[in-house]
């Protein structure tokens, strides 16, 4: 079965993949693959069970889409978890936390937290090879890939996929972090490092940052010495909208900054925390919903494509599906974005 049979008026079916869609992975236009993975979250963790809170929460949609005509018929399949990187990440969350308690104590590592701190970097190592051939496989059969976290360490493995595909692509990042530190906490491979390691990666031409208010020093450095990296700060964001200068104008402008070719990169601490309660680590300020699909809806009108995506630090609070009522309709937005053609 596929799209074209499915009935958007049917009740969801609670099926295992996202939307409840029918759809094989290997013949679908979108390829949904989970990353449950949260062992460098550096405040609170969670985010490895965003992925199936989503699922869950993404039944509940109605798939009438007001920017994409017919949006159900995307073909969007989804790939379950490699089973390893669940049980690493069950066994390495609570040694990650024994080094964080350290850290954040004033101690030094000791050679048994020291070969913890190893143990985790080469795991994370395994991740994103895990994570690049799996894209890998799903890219060549032309479809395309989004990553769906974990903490934002997640995507990794699909942007070093996505630089051998593509030449050159430009990254539209949305994050209330500029996660460009060399490493955090000793972890080559934080969830605070994706756009660092992301800017090692050989197709990566530009990095435009949205919504960026919790930042430190030398991630603000970087940005003014690195001329791929633009930074639309909320500082500066919301300092235009008090000044009258419409949302519509700063989607344009941001826009503006990015090449033909686009990755997405949302991570949900993006939004503003009321959207988002129970993420990794959350901060106030940020975008609204409609904020944020307006500037989806603004880069697919420009004309510009779109090669791949990920949601990431969507958790799920204790009795509440809220976070993943959210995410799930932002992952659906960028699938079928995506997907038109």
């Amino acid at each position: 079965m596929n799209n074209n049979e499915f009935n958007p008026e049917d009740v969801g079916v609670a099926n295992g993949n996202y939307f409840g869609f029918p759809n094989n992975p290997d013949s679908s236009d979108i390829v949904l693959l989970n990353v449950p993975w949260d062992v460098t979250t550096s405040y609170r963790p969670g985010t490895s069970q965003g992925p199936n809170a989503i699922i869950e929460a993404s039944v509940q949609l109605d798939f009438f889409d007001f920017e994409v005509d017919k949006a159900w018929e995307t073909k969007i399949g989804s790939v379950l978890p490699d089973g390893r990187i669940e049980e690493w990440n069950k066994i390495l969350r609570p040694k990650a936390e024994q080094i964080i308690v350290a850290l954040e104590s004033g101690a030094e590592l000791d050679f048994g937290l020291s070969a913890m701190q190893k143990s985790i970097n080469d795991h994370c190592s395994a991740v994103n090879e895990i994570v690049k051939q799996t894209s890998l496989h799903y890219l060549h059969k032309s479809s395309i890939v989004g990553v769906v976290g974990g903490d934002h360490s997640s995507p990794l493995g699909l942007i070093e996929a996505l630089s051998e595909i593509h030449r050159s692509f430009g990254i539209l990042h949305i994050d209330a972090h500029a996660d460009l530190r060399l490493s955090y906490e000793g972890f080559l491979y934080s969830h605070a490092s994706i756009m660092n390691n992301a800017l090692k990666c050989s197709g990566v031409q530009k990095l435009v940052q949205v919504a960026v208010r919790d930042v430190s020093v030398s991630e603000i450095v970087l940005a003014k010495e690195d001329s791929r990296i633009v930074m639309f700060t909320d500082h500066d964001l919301k300092e235009n909208e008090f000044q009258g200068i419409p949302w519509h104008q700063q989607c344009l402008n941001i826009i503006n900054e990015l090449p033909e070719k686009v990755y997405i990169s949302f991570d949900i601490d993006g939004l503003m925390p009321e959207l988002c309660p129970n993420t990794g680590t959350p901060v106030a300020g940020g975008l609204s919903y409609n904020q944020a699909l307006y500037l989806l809806h603004v880069l697919k009108r420009s004309g510009r494509q779109i090669i791949g995506f990920d949601l990431c630090e969507v958790s799920p609070g204790v009795g509440s599906d809220w976070d993943a009522n959210v995410g799930a309709r932002i992952l659906y937005k960028l699938a079928v974005l995506a997907g038109k053609r």
